[in-house]
């Protein structure tokens, strides 16, 4: 079976990357937003600098799939915690408290694919440095935040 592929499907080479803030030491590229697939999954690449970190958190309404392309991720998914290195895929399913951090020295950079997409709007909203309740804006996603990076 084959799909037919429009150029509104087609990367936009000619544009450079939109590089959002988040927070100090983390940086994401929104490569697919959820507008683009109506909102079946967005796929957001983010890096991380040393010592940078998410809180301890949990997401109602999506999954997210965290593919480490660069350095490695300390990881916390329920009770348990490991490293994820460079070509290691970790899931982070909806309603399971789960974190993720750069321990390291140099950069990590992760891909993150979010089913059903969406989330990915309040980086947006984040990098527009005009939210300074973080816990108010992450509940209006579904997401709450349960604790510090436990790392």
């Amino acid at each position: 079976m084959s799909h037919p592929v429009s150029s509104a499907s087609l990367p936009h080479h000619n544009t450079q990357p939109n590089w959002l803030q988040t927070r100090p030491g983390e940086f994401c590229l929104i490569r697919v937003p959820a507008a683009d697939t109506h909102r079946v999954y967005s796929f957001v690449e983010i890096a991380s600098e040393p010592g940078d970190g998410t809180p301890l958190h949990i997401h109602q309404n999506e999954d997210e799939y965290l593919f480490v392309l660069e350095g490695t991720a300390r990881c916390a998914l329920g009770d348990k915690t490991f490293d994820a290195e460079a070509g290691t895929m970790v899931a982070l399913p909806r309603q399971i408290q789960h974190a993720w951090a750069n321990r390291s020295t140099s950069i990590l950079r992760m891909a993150f694919i979010c089913y059903p997409g969406g989330c990915e709007d309040a980086m947006r909203i984040i990098a527009k440095g005009e939210v300074t309740d973080i816990p108010a804006l992450a509940k209006t996603f579904g997401v709450s935040v349960v604790g510090p990076t436990p790392f």
